[in-house]
């Protein structure tokens, strides 16, 4: 049967009308179909992690591998000719493309961004090869065309081999975006991508491209941290390693050092100084720099993480760059800072190009995570006695403490402790080998917070010492472990605690876990920590991460322009009423002194938790009690109560109870402690959070048991047992008495082993069934 138009499928109408009509005019070698553009957003849905549909492209159209020139949108013939033209848009925005087709097999629409024009025509007239392609040539640059200089750099492919990919769309559009407007002469570039993104990579192909066309012959690559540098030298500028020379201003010979292509180097060793910019003597920098290389040597500088000193004006690192001024730069950063003393966008001007963290989520390429904001008795403030001391003896000063002098101006050691065991807590609830970043506010607090959850986790750390490590700019045993830490492959540390050293630029790719126990009113210093967990890895298990917050610095989420492109921190902001300065210090206590308060002194609790998770759109966050939340998932799984009782009934197992709650980061066991419902075991308190039913402790349904007549039918042994089990019941919780080896413990060892006491229900296929009666006069009654 031959089938109309408007009965085809769009593949039907793609495969007879629109791809013969492309094909006729273009070669093949220049097209591909269904291109995966992104990899789907992946949604946290109660404890169901999913992936969306990626978005793909039904055609896209090729002056070269790196350069895609057009996008096609193809409907079924139930559709008019336009009607995918949107969605041709918008893929052709996102992929930086100049002309959008949409058709239905009936003819053609197309956009061209380069002029703003439409114009619908036939099936067969669809723009050739060197029709669209002279067009693209002639009409880029507002119409004054492409030079020969820009398209000798567009010709050059990024590096590609079997042990590498090709680049994502937006790494795409940041490399060519980048070393066309340096073909074009331009000097100062910024891009703005956020952490896990690819940065360096991006970086790694700019520099290749360029190389390889010859329009650089010199780089330069700076960062402030040696990991930084070694990280990328290792990994992604790898295949560029025999033209490759780390900086060490000690050692290198000026004769010698002239022969490499890429250089890398710390600011602070160019500007003389370690971790700091305190250094002021512009002849001994300049001297450091002509000793070794003149103005003119490097004539491309790329700068990494340029949020940080290289953006201020009477920075070192600023000299640094003022130094090679002749040469062409590019500042790269995830959280771009604009204040009144630092500007990215004063020195290198408006980003080339921005991939923000809401977008990387979006498109499934970065991980999305859930809050846990945890409130303790003294979170709004904490009062001394009249005339209290603290472990010194000295009288502590009499005002209202905050989380803002916590472990900063008075250390409550309980407050220490207290939060050590809700992050063991939910290890144990989730999983206690999950990479975990514990940021304190100092170093001093890091290590006290390494001893308490140290002791906490003694099993652990008997298996490896480094289980938990304190990692921290001073702390020479801690800094030798962070590339432990953040490998893939290895399993120790799990826990690092921390104040700055992680905060930016370690590569963490398997954080699971980031607890904020420090102040942090910076929106830049908070996306850059934030973006230490945003890395996936789905292979090893990674798809998203939790943030656990102590000191309610996740607020930052409620400012609308968290993850925009540019931050603006020149202080007050009304939408949050917080000050945004990287340079802020909490208030020292005016004896210039710590107190230190034992647990006697100041008791510690946690009065209440909330989880937050992204809507759907990704632009707000919704907030739950700890309650509705658990209750929300329950009913997500369960819609009824009898299809919850059937479930249990079927499946009584601790393990398969507990697997609601732990991927919610929901420690079962905690929350029946904060609702002071231990004596419940875990069926009712499920009933009454989920269901509104009435809950019966453990003790109340084993009476329950006794009033009745079940025990009649056993006699002698077999009676006392299951009397026992009952008994057992009521001490514990249901899942001991489900277990065979329950029998090979006291009391039940007084009757002999357990084969021995099976007989007594004439084997074990008795005793199985006089176990399971025993459980429904449990739950009998509701």
């Amino acid at each position: 049967m031959i089938l109309s138009k408007k009965e085809m499928t769009e593949e039907d109408i793609k495969r007879q009308y629109i791809t013969p009509a492309i094909e006729s005019k273009w070669n093949r070698s220049h097209i591909t179909m269904e291109t995966q553009i992104t990899d789907g957003r992946i949604n946290i849905k109660g404890n169901y992690v999913s992936r969306s549909k990626p978005k793909r492209a039904d055609y896209i159209l090729y002056y070269n591998k790196n350069k895609p020139i057009a996008i096609v949108e193809a409907k079924d013939n139930k559709h008019s000719i336009s009607f995918g033209l949107q969605q041709a848009m918008a893929y052709a925005k996102m992929l930086d493309v100049k002309f959008a087709y949409s058709s239905n097999g009936d003819g053609f629409i197309e956009h061209d961004f380069l002029t703003g024009k439409e114009r619908e025509f036939s099936m067969d007239e669809f723009p050739s090869a060197d029709e669209l392609i002279d067009r693209w040539k002639e009409e880029s640059n507002n119409g004054s065309g492409i030079e020969e200089s820009e398209l000798k750099i567009i010709d050059q492919p990024y590096y590609s081999s079997a042990n590498t990919y090709d680049p994502r769309y937006y790494q795409r559009n940041a490399i060519n975006r980048s070393v066309e407007a340096i073909s074009k002469g331009k000097k100062r570039l910024l891009l703005v991508m956020a952490t896990g993104t690819g940065k360096t990579y991006t970086a790694f192909q700019i520099v290749y491209r360029l190389l390889k066309s010859g329009l650089k012959k010199k780089i330069l690559y700076l960062a402030d941290r040696n990991i930084l540098v070694d990280q990328s030298i290792q990994q992604d500028f790898a295949p560029l390693e025999k033209t490759i020379h780390k900086i060490n201003f000690a050692k290198d010979d000026p004769t010698t050092i002239t022969s490499h292509e890429v250089y890398f180097a710390l600011y602070q060793q160019l500007s003389g100084s370690e971790e700091n910019e305190d250094v002021k003597d512009d002849n001994e920098i300049k001297s450091k720099f002509e000793r070794l290389f003149q103005k003119d040597f490097f004539d491309l500088i790329i700068v990494d993480e340029c949020h940080r000193g290289s953006a201020k004006k009477d920075s070192n690192w600023r000299k640094i760059l003022e130094y090679f001024s002749s040469a062409t730069q590019i500042g790269m950063t995830a959280t771009p800072k604009e204040t009144k003393y630092i500007s990215n966008i004063d020195y290198f001007g408006e980003p080339i190009y921005t991939y923000s963290l809401k977008e990387g989520i979006d498109d499934g390429f970065l991980a999305p995570f859930r809050v846990i904001n945890i409130k303790t008795n003294i979170g709004d403030g904490w009062r001394p006695c009249k005339g209290q001391t603290d472990k010194d003896g000295e009288i502590i000063e009499d005002r209202i403490y905050t989380n803002s002098d916590f472990d900063y101006s008075i250390i409550l050691e309980d407050r220490t402790n207290e939060v050590a065991r809700e992050i063991t807590n939910y290890l144990k609830s989730t999983d206690r080998m999950q990479k975990t970043i514990v940021f304190c506010a100092t170093e001093e607090h890091a290590e006290r917070m390494r001893k308490a959850l140290n002791n906490l986790n003694q099993d652990k750390c008997r298996e490896c010492s480094d289980y938990v490590v304190r990692i921290t700019g001073s702390d020479v045993y801690g800094k030798s472990k962070l590339d432990y830490f953040i490998s893939v492959s290895s399993p120790y540390p799990v826990i690092a605690t921390t104040s700055k050293l992680l905060s930016t630029g370690a590569d963490c790719k398997m954080t699971k876990l980031i607890v904020l126990d420090q102040m942090i009113s910076s929106m830049t210093e908070f996306k850059q920590i934030i973006g230490r967990g945003t890395r996936l890895r789905e292979k090893d298990g990674k798809t998203h991460f939790t943030v656990m917050d102590f000191r309610n610095v996740t607020r930052l989420f409620a400012d609308p322009d968290w993850d925009g492109p540019i931050e603006q921190e020149d202080g007050f902001d009304p939408n949050i009423g917080i000050k945004h300065s990287s340079d802020s210090q909490p208030p020292a206590n005016s004896q210039n002194k710590k107190f230190i308060v034992d647990e006697e002194g100041c008791k510690v609790k946690i009065i209440g938790k909330s989880v937050s998770v992204y809507d759907v759109d990704g632009k707000v966050l919704r907030q739950e009690s700890i309650i509705d939340y658990t209750k929300s998932n329950i009913i997500r799984k369960y819609a009824s109560l009898d299809e919850f009782i059937l479930k249990w009934s079927k499946e009584r197992k601790k393990e398969t109870i507990r697997a609601l709650f732990k991927e919610q980061g929901i420690d079962l066991e905690q929350l029946k402690a904060d609702q002071q419902m231990e004596d419940v075991d875990d069926f009712d308190f499920i009933c009454h959070v989920a269901y509104n039913q009435k809950p019966l402790t453990r003790k109340e349904r084993a009476n329950n048991v006794k009033k009745r007549d079940f025990f009649s039918k056993y006699s002698g042994v077999a009676r006392e047992v299951l009397e026992m089990l009952l008994d057992k019941y009521a001490d514990s919780d249901i899942y001991e008495i489900e277990k065979t080896e329950v029998l090979k413990l006291e009391p039940f060892t007084h009757f002999g082993k357990p084969s021995k006491i099976a007989n007594y229900f004439g084997g074990k296929t008795g005793y199985l069934m006089a176990v399971r009666e025993l459980q429904q006069q449990i739950y009998s009654v509701r």
